[in-house]
């Protein structure tokens, strides 16, 4: 089940304000105007993440490592993505690749260590499904874990939910 994330904490996703008189309303009825200022961010439980905002799903051996959905909205739209060889050695921490976006390059780190076994051949013609489907068809690499729990460490839903919103208060 996907919890829903707050891209900034709930008072300033949804600025409601109170205006008196506006719009024909007595002070004793005020009308509200409604200003969202931020989508959310969808955060799947099941999933590990990184402050840096990778995810990894580990599955009968192999896991599957990604961006969030948090990271790409604050991306905009990805117009490319560089993605290491099948056969080569990332580490958890150090950056495997980079997604370029209309906004930015950003470098991706990998959240394990291991041995890269597949990468996701589709990024190279469409690399949007990063936009549209970061945790489904915009997964990125897959890696054979050198280091079996090295997963456990990093933050769960709920953990990383507190992380993205304490990060877009500042």
């Amino acid at each position: 089940m996907a919890l829903r994330l707050w891209a900034s904490s709930a008072a300033n996703a949804l600025k409601l304000s109170g205006t008196a008189g506006a719009c024909g309303a007595s002070a004793a009825a005020p009308a509200f105007a409604l200003s969202i200022s931020r989508f959310f961010s969808t955060v799947h439980d099941g999933l590990k993440y990184t402050q840096s905002h990778e995810w990894v799903k580990t599955a009968d051996g192999v896991a599957t490592v990604g961006i969030t959905d948090h990271a790409q909205d604050h991306l905009g739209e990805v117009v490319f993505v560089e993605l290491p060889e099948p056969g080569t050695t990332v580490s958890a921490g150090a950056s495997f690749g980079n997604v370029e976006s209309v906004k930015a390059t950003s470098d991706v780190n990998s959240p394990i260590s291991g041995e890269v076994v597949e990468v996701n051949s589709k990024l190279s013609e469409t690399p949007g499904l990063i936009n549209t489907s970061p945790y489904e068809d915009g997964w990125m690499i897959k890696v054979k874990p050198s280091s079996p729990g090295e997963a456990d460490v990093l933050l769960d839903a709920a953990k990383y939910t507190k992380h993205c919103e304490e990060e877009d208060a500042h």
